[in-house]
């Protein structure tokens, strides 16, 4: 692994989603290294290539383990819009597959877990469009459009689970998808990265803690 890069990385990511892209500095990401601006830009050309680095190891996390020639370049990431994209079509492909025999293989506890994973697993790269919105529109309207067929498919879930006996009748039904979904969105990302006071829960644990109070909460 690399090292330094890591650590320039894992600041920039701190950076960018607590107190934005655009007020973030390359003097601001040193700082928080220890580093000087200058060891910066022995491995990375600027703070773009930093974020479009960030927003890779997102969708590839073991992209960190190559070998990299220094400083790295916008070269490495053409198209990285786009592969973000199939990202979210595929996600959202594949998450709904249980809906084509109506769920009857699916159940409560299985789609909070599978909604969870999704959830911590692109963690930073949802939170980075969110609190980033307006510097990358293009971005954040496909993001948009994920979100709102993430919602669509847990709504179109938890319907059969309650037509089949499995979830107790539910009034306000979307009301109630959109609470869970921001329930498992705290625990699965803002704790770790963006809340007031973050916290280094290991995942299992806030998985299991999402599980055991949905399942009490909605299933019959």
């Amino acid at each position: 692994m690399n090292d330094r890069i890591k650590s320039i990385t894992d600041a920039a990511t701190y950076l960018f989603l607590q107190q934005g892209y655009s007020k973030t500095q390359i003097s601001h990401i040193a700082k928080a290294v220890g580093v000087s601006v200058g060891t910066i830009y022995l491995d990375f050309a600027g703070k773009k290539e930093i974020m479009h680095f960030v927003l890779k190891c997102t969708i590839d996390p073991a992209f960190i383990n190559q070998n990299f020639e220094r400083p790295i370049t916008d070269d490495l990431f053409v198209g990285l819009e786009n592969d973000i994209i199939a990202v979210f079509e595929k996600t959202g492909s594949d998450f709904a597959k249980h809906l084509v025999n109506k769920a009857v293989d699916y159940d409560l506890e299985t789609l909070v877990s599978d909604a969870f994973d999704i959830l911590a697993q692109y963690a930073v790269g949802c939170l980075f469009i969110e609190k980033n919105q307006f510097d990358f529109k293009f971005l954040a309207e496909h993001y948009r459009a994920y979100r709102k067929k993430f919602l669509e498919t847990m709504t179109q879930y938890l319907t059969a689970f309650v037509e089949s006996g499995k979830v107790r009748p539910l009034e306000q039904l979307e009301l109630t998808t959109t609470l869970i979904i921001e329930i498992l969105s705290w625990w699965a990302m803002d704790i770790r990265y963006t809340s007031f006071e973050t916290q280094d829960i290991p995942p299992e644990l806030a998985k299991k803690i999402c599980i055991d109070n949905i399942i009490s909460a909605y299933k019959s």
